[in-house]
């Protein structure tokens, strides 16, 4: 099957040939083509260029013409770390930070991750499975095109089990590009609070096996914070995950500079995410590594954190990605525009970084930088195709709008309609 999108007023992130990732300066340029056309064939982008050059059609068959009609396209957002599985809000807990408990505090006395730990335990696969797939629609249709989901709020062998096998299945009924991530290591759970080196002699010897026999996981992470894991216990964690074929992630200084940073680094993560504590010896310990800066920045907004330093962070030649968290504690929205809002009034980052950010170098955080990310040939056409806005800055400026028209996963249009 053959698709002609034409008359496109902006083609966004067009690239030949695209770069892994994006650092320091490299982030305020974003390619366009004005007044464009894309050509997909087979959900793959085969060719584009100026109308002003276009060839014309010289064979209509199994050709689908899709006219734009002066609205922007550019790729589908990557969304690369979210908790998308999970059972029963916690409304409750965002009044309770209203009436003045910090996060912390909620979860001393059993609430946050522990909380929904308990709930899920108490829910069926197939309803975890219904209740996700329904989250996952609405991200598509939100423009996401690409979703890493992580477990974390089992913390038994059975009940991570049980969220590896629900992601696992949205992998084989969607055509989403979809990454797993084991986080076994979310919380210390009740039974081993007096005994946390029994709980990661567990997770080494018996959770992290079980997971890569039935090759469950792309990804290990670990939160590594104060009350949580240790920068000591996070290496040593990571490290046995990468003898299962894991590749690391890191939860990192969340709440305090925990050393979650340096630990990513020297266990070779490919990103460390959060970051509102980042200081000096941070950017230092990132600057040349070939681990990602993930910023979440509806996390930080929803807790009242501080903002992470990104404007020093991209100054300072870092890669920076952005990704939402969605997660029923402290960040329960999965729209990327409105993280790129964020991103933008927030962390002071432009428009062409934050875009950059949420393509390119979010693709290079999900480890699908070859497929997704650009408008490049051979690449994944997930595309977005806006209303008729008058640029791309639009989209990070109209906060909390959706202004997609359509949106295309593998070439095929899944939400909206355009004129034709």
């Amino acid at each position: 099957m053959k698709m002609l999108i034409k008359n496109i007023r902006q083609l966004v992130q067009v690239r030949d040939v695209a770069p892994e990732r994006l650092s320091g300066p490299e982030m305020k340029i974003l390619p366009v083509i004005e007044n464009a056309w894309l050509a997909i064939e087979d959900g793959i982008i085969a060719d584009y260029g100026s109308m002003n050059d276009w060839p014309g059609i010289s064979d209509w068959r199994d050709l689908e013409v899709v006219d734009a009609d002066g609205r922007i396209v550019l790729p589908a957002w990557i969304d690369s770390h979210t908790h998308l599985v999970y059972a029963g809000s916690r409304e409750g807990e965002f009044v309770d930070r209203i009436n003045g408990l910090s996060y912390e505090d909620i979860a001393a006395r059993g609430g946050g991750i522990l909380n929904s730990s308990k709930r899920l335990a108490e829910t069926g696969e197939e309803e975890l499975y219904e209740s996700a797939m329904q989250r996952l629609m609405q991200l598509q249709n939100m423009g996401t095109g690409a979703v890493e989901i992580k477990s974390g709020y089992g913390l038994t062998l059975e009940t991570e089990l049980k969220i590896l096998r629900v992601i696992r299945r949205l992998k084989s009924t969607t055509d989403l590009t979809i990454k797993s991530t084991f986080l076994g290591a979310h919380a210390f759970p009740l039974a081993y609070k007096e005994n946390k080196q029994g709980y990661i002699d567990h997770l080494i010897n018996e959770m992290l096996p079980a997971v890569a026999a039935e090759k469950l996981a792309d990804y290990c992470d670990v939160f590594c914070e104060r009350n949580y894991f240790s920068e000591e216990q996070t290496i040593t964690i990571l490290e046995a995950a990468k003898k299962h074929g894991m590749i690391p992630k890191v939860h990192a200084n969340q709440l305090s500079r925990s050393g979650g940073v340096q630990a990513g680094v020297k266990v070779g993560a490919v990103s460390v995410d959060h970051l509102e504590y980042v200081d000096q010896e941070e950017i230092a310990a990132l600057r040349g590594s070939k681990t990602m800066a993930t910023l979440l920045p509806g996390a930080q907004w929803f807790l009242s954190l501080p903002h992470p330093p990104a404007r020093r962070m991209i100054d300072s030649g870092l890669a920076v990605a952005i990704a939402s968290d969605y997660n029923p504690g402290s960040s329960p929205s999965g729209n990327m525009a409105l993280m790129l809002s964020m991103a933008c009034v927030q962390y002071n980052m432009t428009p062409e970084e934050a875009i950059n950010a949420a393509t390119i170098n979010a693709a290079y955080a999900m480890g699908i930088s070859s497929e997704s990310g650009s408008i490049s040939p051979g690449k994944i056409a997930n595309l977005i195709i806006t209303e008729k806005i008058p640029g791309y800055a639009f989209i990070p400026y109209a906060f909390g709008m959706n202004v997609n028209a359509a949106v295309m996963i593998k070439g095929k249009i899944v939400s909206g309609t355009i004129g034709k």
